[in-house]
């Protein structure tokens, strides 16, 4: 009988993949990204291992929003004192921090342990077309809209 194949974190090869961001809807984008990250669109892909490869995205500031989320979209998060609470629309994060939209979405889709935060890390994402990264020659995925 055959048994699972399960793969060991060494014997995994990691690849690096550029995402183009200009005109993706960001949802849909971040879960492509997502997808990558863990490592779900390779056969050996093991759930409690680091099987995903890295990912760089540039033109973070050109990803759309669709419907009225830019304006009713709401990022919460509270500073630890009283009366402490922050929230920002989409629009003005995307004006302000464009990157950390993508990050944010790209981090919800991610399992929330030790193995996320492993995953997370393996995330690029630069505004404008210009990365740090051309020495590990990315190879440039498209998604299908």
């Amino acid at each position: 009988m055959k048994d699972t194949f399960m793969a060991k974190a060494g014997s995994v090869e990691k690849k690096w993949y550029l995402f183009d961001a200009e005109g993706q809807v960001v949802g849909r984008l971040a879960a492509e990204i997502a997808k990558v990250l863990r490592g779900k669109n390779k056969p050996e892909f093991t759930p409690h291992v680091d099987t995903g490869d890295y990912v760089i995205v540039i033109n973070a500031e050109k990803a759309v929003f669709t419907g009225k989320k830019l304006r009713k979209k709401i990022y919460y998060h509270h500073t630890g004192y009283p009366g402490g609470a922050k929230f920002a629309s989409a629009a003005e994060w995307m004006k302000k921090y464009p990157e950390r939209v993508l990050e944010h979405a790209v981090k919800g889709m991610l399992p929330k342990n030790k193995l996320g935060a492993d995953l997370f890390r393996k995330l690029h994402v630069y505004v404008g077309d210009k990365h740090p990264h051309v020495a590990q020659q990315p190879e440039e995925l498209k998604i299908e809209r």
